[in-house]
């Protein structure tokens, strides 16, 4: 039977590439789409998440601490094919339920970034589950709900600036120590960033280069931003520590972090405002799959 509540979620979800208000403003949120165990027909539920490292997200069938596991998860046990939708990106994943130590760490560090799991887990005699989504590696392009390369660039920009919001704002939460999911958090920011400006490299500055050589000085400056953008993001990882156990300090964390920040808006927005209308305009939208 639809909820419709969650259905409210979905389409304000897919209609704002991912940004929902109300009680999920600023959550870190998916949907996840799985096949009824019994019936067979797909279901779509928002769900939060956390980064797992290495492209994986964990999330938590808490059903708000309710007696019985969400329909969602005796789905994907049944068919464990998922599909997620990040908001930018869609893709296919494998879920694997975790167990022993392995779901006790992943579930600890959830409750180290929101307190609330352990509520949850509090108000309920069963084991709350954690599930590992593996990406599946597909060949082509990356599903992109974009219309055009320029867009595809907006919506990949706004990604990294709600990703990077979200970390400032539970580093300003954190205590005297920097916890274990907030550094893979980090992490896992710096890699996909890296990723993004290695594509940019590889494929669309050339591609523009070729097609547009009044862009030159343009795209000389944005490599040169990369390489700075490489550098903040080498010292954040230093300041971390490639350890997610380790003790980390808040402080000096936050300090990188807002640097990064500064630098990574003043890129973003450049390239938005140099780049965008020469992607959209009719002889530049059908620019390389990056």
């Amino acid at each position: 039977m639809p909820n419709d509540f969650n259905q409210q979620i979905i389409e304000e979800f897919r209609a704002n590439a991912g940004e929902v208000g109300g009680p999920f403003e600023g959550a870190r949120l998916i949907l996840l789409t799985t096949t009824g165990a019994r019936s067979g027909q797909r279901h779509t539920t928002p769900v939060a998440y956390y980064a797992d490292g290495d492209g994986d997200v964990l999330v938590i069938a808490s059903a708000a601490g309710a007696p019985k596991h969400p329909d969602w998860f005796h789905n994907l046990v049944a068919h464990p094919q998922v599909t997620v939708e990040s908001g930018v990106f869609t893709y296919e994943a494998t879920a694997e339920v975790l167990a022993g130590a392995a779901r006790d760490e992943a579930f600890a560090r959830a409750v180290e970034a929101d307190s609330g799991w352990a509520d949850y887990q509090a108000r309920t005699s069963r084991v709350i589950p954690v599930v590992v989504l593996h990406e599946v590696p597909s060949d082509g392009p990356p599903n992109v709900g974009a219309s055009s390369m320029g867009q595809y660039v907006q919506l990949i920009h706004d990604a990294f600036r709600r990703e990077l919001a979200l970390i400032r704002k539970e580093i300003g939460n954190a205590g005297p120590t920097l916890g274990a999911q907030l550094r893979i958090n980090c992490l896992t920011f710096c890699q996909g960033l890296h990723n993004h400006h290695t594509g940019e490299d590889i494929a669309m500055f050339p591609f523009l280069a070729d097609s547009h050589p009044e862009l030159a000085p343009v795209l000389d400056r944005l490599r040169e931003e990369h390489e700075r953008i490489a550098e903040l993001t080498a010292e954040l990882k230093r300041v971390i520590g490639a350890d997610p156990a380790g003790p980390g300090d808040p402080r000096h964390v936050r300090e990188e972090v807002e640097r990064l920040t500064a630098a990574l808006e003043a890129h973003l927005t450049y390239e938005e405002e140099q780049l965008i209308p020469v992607l959209d305009a009719p002889t530049g939208s059908a620019g390389p799959d990056h």
